[in-house]
């Protein structure tokens, strides 16, 4: 008898240690989220009270992969913003959708990048000297005295797919002042670091879908506006927006993991059309703030209505935080009349972005300008992430440092 428990024994206790060891064990999956310290710091410097509490309490986890977390072009408050070093960086702090921005280059080829005129920007090709002469405008240094800024403009169509793979990613941002290359490309925001920004790997949009099957999240392409004519060299807008869903479908990725985005309502219209399976899950990226007759906090100027948006057959909206949030008589942070009447409608809702701004000290910039005067430091977006989780009812918030979304997500169960 003693033998046979030896045996079970051991046999139980080997069990425990392949399942403890094996990279594919999903529960050891689960629980190798890694939030950062981050959170841990936004939560210390939070006023004392119920939310900050309940945070606490979940100081020790444990952490999932979660679809309220979006990694918004990977994890670019550190990283470069849409490099395969950023991907992994969001997926690894818990982030259960990732996004690829897609254009083309020159050779009607897809690539992930945040604007099809960005690589003077977010990549090293001015300090090469064969594709920097292919740019749109070559770099022009500062003229201090006249005023004038540094300035180039290089874009994924002015180069073919092979000369983009010869690129690096580096940290979004220009140096306006700069009289040389090497100072015009050292621009990063003092918010952001440098850090990892030596050697960032650009992908195409067909490598994304790999590496995010690979890393077992969903993903969100978004269709970005071109900066050409169109149709360039005989590609139609149309011929776009269906190559992205076809490289999904040629990837055999089923429709229900992908949440296609586009500023463009065209783009979504034609996707209910022509792609319905996705229809589900297209996302109306809503900039109808940028009209002077829209006003958030008067449903009556929005063009088109909610109600007009949910006839055309859109079901997902996303706009910026401030949009969905205004503070009350009291000076607390409240669902916005936007925020009401989308969900009046029936539309579920996508916020985006969380930790995106610099100096939250004076009010947190853009991104939060209808609650500035309640937000002074850091530590109050979490105080916004919970109005929008928890009043608002977003289903998922994107982020540029996805760890302090995964954080709460977690330890509010969402």
């Amino acid at each position: 008898m003693f033998k046979y428990l030896f045996l079970y024994c051991v046999l139980f206790l080997s069990l425990v240690f392949v399942s403890a060891c094996d990279p594919l064990n999903a529960k050891s999956q689960k629980n190798n989220v890694q939030v950062g310290s981050r959170p841990y710091y936004l939560i210390d410097k939070l006023a004392d009270g119920e939310l900050k509490d309940k945070l606490k309490g979940c100081s020790e986890g444990e952490f999932y992969k979660t679809d309220f977390s979006i990694s918004h072009r990977g994890a670019p408050l550190q990283y470069p913003e849409h490099t395969k070093e950023s991907y992994i960086a969001g997926a690894r702090m818990g982030a259960g959708i990732l996004e690829c921005d897609v254009t083309f280059t020159k050779d009607k080829e897809l690539v992930c990048r945040h604007s099809q005129c960005d690589l003077h920007a977010t990549t090293n090709i001015l300090t090469i000297p064969s594709l920097a002469a292919k740019c749109t405008t070559p770099f022009t240094p500062a003229d201090i005295q006249k005023g004038v800024n540094a300035s180039a403009k290089c874009c994924t169509s002015d180069i073919t797919l092979n000369e983009f793979k010869m690129l690096k990613g580096k940290m979004d941002g220009v140096n306006a002042n700069a009289t040389t290359i090497k100072e015009y490309i050292a621009g990063t925001p003092k918010f952001r670091t440098n850090l990892y920004s030596n050697s960032g790997t650009l992908m195409t949009h067909a490598e994304s879908i790999t590496l995010f099957k690979q890393l077992g999240v969903k993903m969100t392409p978004e269709l970005k506006a071109p900066q050409v004519s169109m149709p360039f060299n005989g590609f139609s807008q149309k011929d776009f927006a269906n190559k992205m869903l076809a490289e999904y479908k040629q990837a055999n990725v089923s429709a229900d993991q992908v949440f296609p985005q586009s500023f463009n309502l065209s783009d979504i219209k034609h996707w209910i059309k022509e792609s319905p399976e996705f229809t589900k899950q297209a996302v109306f990226l809503d900039e109808r703030e940028i009209s002077d007759s829209f006003d958030p906090t008067k449903p009556a100027t929005f063009s088109p209505s909610m109600d007009e948006l949910v006839k055309d057959g859109v079901k997902i909206l996303a706009p910026p935080i401030w949009m969905l949030i205004t503070t009350n008589e009291n000076n607390h942070v409240v669902p916005s009349a936007y925020a009401k009447e989308a969900k009046r409608a029936g539309l579920d809702i996508i916020a985006w972005t969380f930790e995106r701004s610099g100096n939250y000290v004076e009010g947190g910039g853009w991104y939060y300008q209808t609650v500035n005067k309640v937000i002074k430091h850091d530590a109050d977006q979490l105080v916004v992430l919970n109005v929008l989780a928890q009043q608002v009812g977003v289903k998922g918030v994107f982020s540029d440092w996805p760890g302090t979304v995964s954080y709460y997500a977690s330890c509010m169960s969402l």
